[in-house]
C-alpha cells in the first residue's frame, strides 16, 4: 500500500488528526509505526468502542503495530470498580477483544505502570500541571468530577506516560479524550518524547442529542453482551428523527461501524414504500435520507439487523470462551 492511500485510509471517518503534517511524516519514515489506543476495561465493549477498534483495524491495514492498553490502574484511580471488579472486567474484555479479530498487542497497565522510571516521568509531568488544568482535562472522562479526587487528577498524567512507555508515535482515541490529549501533545517533549494524536466522532446516545451513547445509562447503548431481542429494542426505540441528519444516532452506526466492515447496506422495504434500495457509500444514505426518501422505521429496522449479524458471532466466541 502505497503512502498516499495509507494516509486516506486513516483518515477517514476521523474528526481530527493533530496535525496531518505529522502522520505523513511517521508513514513515511517508519517503517512499523505504533499506534495505541488505551481503554478503561469496565463493563462490556459497545458500540462506542467499535468505532475506535475499527479505526485501529485501519491503522493495521496501514501497516503500523496496534497496542491496545487495557487501563486497570486508570479504572481503579477513576472509581470504576474495585480490584476483583477490574481483574474480571479486563479477563472479558481481553477474550472480547480476541473475539471481534482485531491484530493487535494487549498490554495491562499495571504490568508497566509502577515502573521506576515510569512513575519518575510521572512526577516530572506533575510539577508542570496545576489543579484546575488537571481537572479541566479529565472533563470528560472522570466520573463524578464535580467531587473529583486526587486519584482523579494522576489519571491524566499517568495517560501521558503512557504514550512514552508504550513507544508510540500515534495517540489515539474517541473526542472524549481530545482534552488530555492536547495536555499531552504540550507536556510529552518535556519527557522527551512525541506523538501524532488521531480522534474519531462519538456516537449520539440512542435517547437523543446532548450525551453520548453510553451503556450506564438504560437505552443510551448496545454492548456486546446484549441478546438479539435486546438490541432490537434499543435500536427500534432510538432517536431518529425523520430528514434529520445531525446527532442521529442510527446514521452515525451507519457511517461508522456497518459501512466499514460491510461496505454496502441494503434496506429491505415493500413496493408500496418503494421497494428494496441498496447504497454503495454512506453519503448516498445520508442523501437520501435527508430529501426524505428513507423512512426512519426502515432504516431502524436494517440498522438493527446489521448490528445483530456483526455482534451475534462475536457474542457467541465470547460466551464459548467464559465456560
Amino acid at each position: 500500500m502505497k503512502d498516499l492511500e495509507k494516509l486516506e485510509l486513516i483518515k477517514n471517518n476521523t474528526a481530527e488528526i493533530v496535525t496531518e503534517d505529522e502522520l505523513i511524516e511517521v508513514i513515511k519514515v517508519k517503517k512499523k509505526p505504533v499506534v495505541y489506543c488505551g481503554y478503561e476495561p469496565t463493563g462490556p465493549i459497545h458500540l462506542g468502542h467499535f468505532v475506535t477498534i475499527i479505526k485501529l483495524m485501519d491503522f493495521a491495514k496501514a501497516g503500523f503495530e496496534v497496542k491496545i492498553l487495557l487501563a486497570d490502574v486508570h479504572a481503579l484511580l477513576n472509581r470504576k470498580g474495585d480490584k476483583e471488579k477490574v481483574a474480571a472486567d479486563v479477563a472479558a474484555w481481553e477474550k472480547t477483544i480476541k473475539a471481534i479479530g482485531l491484530d493487535a498487542e494487549v498490554v495491562l497497565g499495571s504490568d508497566f505502570q509502577f515502573d521506576e522510571e515510569y512513575m519518575s516521568d510521572v512526577m516530572r509531568l506533575a510539577q508542570e500541571v496545576t489543579i484546575n488544568r488537571g481537572l479541566r482535562s479529565m472533563q470528560e472522562v472522570a466520573r463524578d468530577i464535580e467531587n473529583a479526587t486526587v486519584s482523579q487528577l494522576w489519571y491524566p498524567l499517568m495517560q501521558i506516560e503512557d504514550i512514552k512507555a508504550l513507544e508510540c508515535d500515534v495517540a489515539y482515541g474517541g473526542l472524549e479524550q481530545r482534552k488530555i490529549h492536547m495536555l499531552a501533545r504540550e507536556l510529552l517533549p518535556i519527557i522527551n518524547h512525541k506523538a501524532v494524536i488521531v480522534h474519531t466522532p462519538l456516537i449520539t446516545s440512542l435517547k437523543g442529542p446532548g450525551q453520548k451513547m453510553s451503556k450506564s445509562i438504560p437505552g443510551s447503548g448496545v454492548s456486546i453482551t446484549d441478546s438479539d431481542a435486546e438490541i432490537s429494542k434499543a435500536v427500534m426505540s432510538a432517536f431518529c428523527p425523520e430528514k434529520i441528519v445531525e446527532d442521529n444516532p442510527l446514521l452515525q452506526i451507519s457511517k461508522l461501524i456497518i459501512f466499514p466492515l460491510n461496505k454496502k447496506l441494503k434496506i429491505e422495504r415493500s413496493m408500496q414504500f418503494g421497494g428494496a434500495i441498496s447504497f454503495d457509500s454512506y453519503e448516498e444514505l445520508e442523501k437520501v435520507y435527508k430529501e426524505g426518501k428513507l423512512h426512519p422505521a426502515d432504516l431502524k429496522s436494517t440498522v438493527s439487523k446489521e448490528l445483530i449479524k456483526i455482534i451475534t458471532p462475536i457474542r457467541k466466541n465470547f460466551q464459548t470462551q467464559k465456560k
